[in-house]
């Protein structure tokens, strides 16, 4: 939500949507919203894609850009590339998932699905880096996190208020 601010335009891609809380948020706002998962859903004022990203199907926004592109509590590296290159010039990228030392604390414990430390940094280190945390965070329950705001430009074009 800290960098939810950044978010002035839409379309806002949300991945792996679950049950839409993000895309819920941006919509809420005013802002054009596309959400994507396995599951369908049924999202007031937002466009749902059912797909299964991990499948090898096609990537299913292939060509089209996004002003933001926000991805939570998911991981699959082979999309990387494809996030990329879907956010349009001055798009927001706001990633957040666990990373290794979460078995600690439950699950995910899968090696899989933990980040390596510092590997959303290295995953998206064409775009500019806002900001980027990693470590244990206690809420909404103790895990191990990793978190990127990056854009595509500049830095100049990101404002965050204290």
């Amino acid at each position: 939500m800290r960098w939810a601010q950044l978010v002035t335009r839409g379309p806002v891609l949300d991945v792996a949507s679950g049950a839409g809380r993000h895309a819920r948020f941006f919509a809420g706002r005013g802002l054009a919203v596309v959400a994507v998962d396995s599951v369908p859903q049924s999202i007031p004022g937002v466009t749902f894609v059912q797909a299964d990203l991990e499948s090898g199907q096609r990537w299913p926004f292939a060509g089209q850009r996004f002003a933001a592109v926000i991805v939570t509590n998911y991981l699959h590296r082979p999309l990387f590339a494809q996030l990329e290159l879907a956010l349009d010039e001055g798009g927001v990228l706001i990633y957040e998932t666990f990373m290794a030392g979460n078995e600690r604390y439950g699950r995910p414990s899968n090696p899989a699905y933990l980040l390596q430390p510092g590997e959303l940094l290295r995953a998206f280190k064409a775009l500019t880096v806002v900001a980027f945390e990693q470590g244990t965070v206690e809420r909404p329950k103790r895990a191990e996190m990793q978190r990127i705001c990056a854009l595509r430009g500049p830095a100049e074009s990101a404002r965050i208020a204290p």
